[in-house]
């Protein structure tokens, strides 16, 4: 009796094509996973580390893409595939709570940056799991089965139903991300009822300026007194107070405005230029009391008495 054959990617000619075409799956996975990492990691640096939980969780995705990138450059098997498909998935829906509806008080916004991490992220996705659900070997024509493969044949014979439901997965994840970066934002810094009014709120046994619907308003550390530090993608975390502001009672300190870059007024206060956060959802929070984004430190608003 003849022992069975079995012809391998890359060590026959059968399976030559399909060896290539994984080996282009593990670099592109590899490549797309340390590209996300490494969005992350820049972003850590630059002022995430200060963000509570959110830190943590960046400095995790960090680690986990690069180890995951590691794995699938060097082994490449179908588990480590997958795994890395579903990190993908779960950094994104990450990024997607975080931009719509805000994760563990802290409100993402759309930047460059984030948006181009989400495009790759649905990318490596396709490729992960394309490479998950891609032959590992073939039979060779007239040969019979070795108990080996059993595993892998039966696998096989599900894999059209597997692969339609990872191409369902990876529409529904660009859907989803096209229509999150298209959402609008919350406006914290609208005007509401109480019009250009500037009040005082106890936050945290802190008495604190906010804004007249009771946003807290913050100052910047790398602003002076004439002028605004904050602007392109950093006035999209920390929305400028926009116009003169007129105090409401126990409101005491200086009021006065400065012009912006982009032409439009400020308002300040004991001569520092206002802004909210958008991380704050609603009043009586101060969720954005000493993080360093942008460059430098920003701090709740202290009330003058």
């Amino acid at each position: 009796m003849s022992s069975p054959t079995v012809t391998n990617p890359g060590t026959g000619r059968r399976g030559s094509g399909a060896g290539r075409v994984r080996v282009a799956l593990r670099v592109a996975g590899a490549g797309l996973l340390v590209a996300t990492g490494s969005i992350h990691l820049d972003l850590y640096l630059t002022g995430y580390s200060t963000i509570p939980t959110i830190d943590w969780l960046f400095l995790l995705q960090v680690i986990s893409a690069f180890g995951l990138a590691l794995a699938t450059l060097v082994v490449g098997g179908r588990l480590i595939a997958a795994s890395g498909a579903g990190f993908v998935v779960s950094t994104l829906a990450g990024y997607e709570l975080a931009l719509r509806v805000g994760l563990f008080g802290f409100r993402e916004v759309r930047t460059t940056a984030g948006t181009v991490a989400g495009i790759i992220e649905v990318t490596a996705f396709i490729v992960l799991a394309t490479l998950a659900l891609s032959p590992l070997e073939q039979l060779a024509p007239g040969a019979t089965t070795p108990s080996s493969l059993n595993v892998a044949i039966r696998s096989r014979g599900a894999a059209p139903m597997s692969r339609w439901l990872a191409g369902v997965v990876a529409v529904l994840l660009g859907v989803s991300l096209a229509l999150s970066i298209a959402a609008t934002a919350p406006k914290s810094t609208s005007a509401g009822p109480s019009g250009a009014l500037l009040k005082i709120a106890t936050i945290h046994g802190v008495a604190v300026l906010t804004n007249g619907r009771g946003y807290t308003l913050y100052w910047f550390s790398r602003d002076t007194s004439s002028s605004s530090a904050c602007t392109g993608p950093c006035s999209a975390y920390w929305p400028p107070v926009i116009g003169a502001r007129t105090g409401g009672a126990g409101v005491s300190g200086s009021l006065g405005t400065i012009n912006r870059s982009d032409g439009k007024t400020q308002a300040t206060y004991d001569h520092h230029p206002l802004y909210t956060y958008v991380g704050d959802s609603g009043p009586h929070q101060s969720n954005g009391n000493g993080i360093r984004l942008s460059g430098g430190l920003w701090h709740e608003m202290m009330a003058s008495r």
